[in-house]
């Protein structure tokens, strides 16, 4: 599909607490009246990883849509909580609550990758009028205790890095088995979006203490489900994208998931882990289409 420009503006909204968010707004140069998508991000990720998937969908030529990209408290842009025991989904929560209604979006369809697609089951418990179609990236109900332990490995620890070059070998090597495809200039487009130039060199674009967070978890501790929220989201169109290598999402939840609500999408990124990156062709496309149906089942005419 023909892919237009489309204006990009950071905006600033507080949250409950004063603290100041962060979220990118991509503007299409034609509104069409059809239904936002609300992107929510990973644990130590941000806005910037749907920069792809936002220009491609507030730039389609006959659909443009406008799509805003959070960046959640302590991460990308947003302010840094002085108490890092408030990176947690509850008050997260509450920022996206804020933020939706800061933004004056009645219904989104809500993408939300790992930490986000959490969110985005605990909004449809809170607000589940506010969803319209909702796609979680690589994340379910159950969260595989391999892929938690992988991830404790390495958030808030992962040393500076002396210059991008260095960057990009750094999460070449921590990530190079679950995106076996990847090219040394996709690990420098990576590294340029977990990383940013700070007055003494490089800095990390999250609050490194988000890592303490997992501090309590362990190989033996039981991990919480979240069957109750994924139920809880309404009878709207849902997508769920599992990449084939992921150790986050595993196929047995996903077929669970497809068992409890019927007319579940999945799309399956057969070479990529946690979380699939949204940015190629055919999961552009996918998503489009996702889009679209939202639009037909919330009644918007195309």
């Amino acid at each position: 599909m023909p892919v237009l420009a489309a204006a990009a503006e950071s905006l600033s909204i507080a949250a409950p607490d004063g603290l100041q968010l962060h979220v990118r707004r991509y503007r299409p140069a034609a509104e069409a009246g059809l239904l936002p998508v609300l992107c929510l991000p990973g644990l130590t990720r941000n806005e910037a990883d749907f920069e792809p998937i936002a220009r491609h969908l507030a730039g389609d030529a006959r659909y443009p849509r406008t799509v805003f990209a959070m960046d959640l408290r302590g991460r990308g842009r947003s302010a840094y909580d002085p108490d890092w025991r408030n990176y947690n989904p509850a008050i997260e929560l509450a920022d996206v609550i804020a933020v939706v209604a800061a933004l004056g979006i009645e219904r989104a369809i809500f993408l939300g990758t790992s930490r986000g697609g959490i969110l985005t089951m605990l909004m449809a418990a809170a607000q589940p009028a506010a969803i319209a179609g909702a796609i979680l990236n690589d994340i379910g109900p159950l969260i595989e205790r391999d892929g938690l332990m992988r991830i404790k490995s390495y958030a808030g620890r992962i040393p500076v890095p002396k210059n991008m070059t260095e960057a990009a070998e750094i999460v070449r090597d921590l990530f190079g088995a679950q995106f076996p495809n990847l090219t040394m200039a996709d690990w420098r487009a990576w590294a340029d979006r977990s990383w940013r130039e700070g007055a003494d060199g490089l800095v990390a674009r999250y609050d490194q203490r988000i890592g303490e967070t997992l501090n309590d978890l362990t190989p033996d501790q039981p991990i919480p489900d979240l069957w109750p929220q994924f139920d809880s989201l309404p009878q709207v169109p849902l997508m769920v994208i599992r990449g084939g290598l992921s150790d986050i999402l595993s196929a047995e939840t996903v077929a669970e998931m497809c068992s409890r609500r019927p007319g579940l999408e999945v799309l399956d990124v057969a070479d990529q882990g946690h979380p699939p990156l949204l940015a190629e062709p055919r999961v552009l496309a996918a998503i489009s289409d996702f889009v679209l149906r939202c639009d037909h089942a919330a009644g918007h005419r195309i």
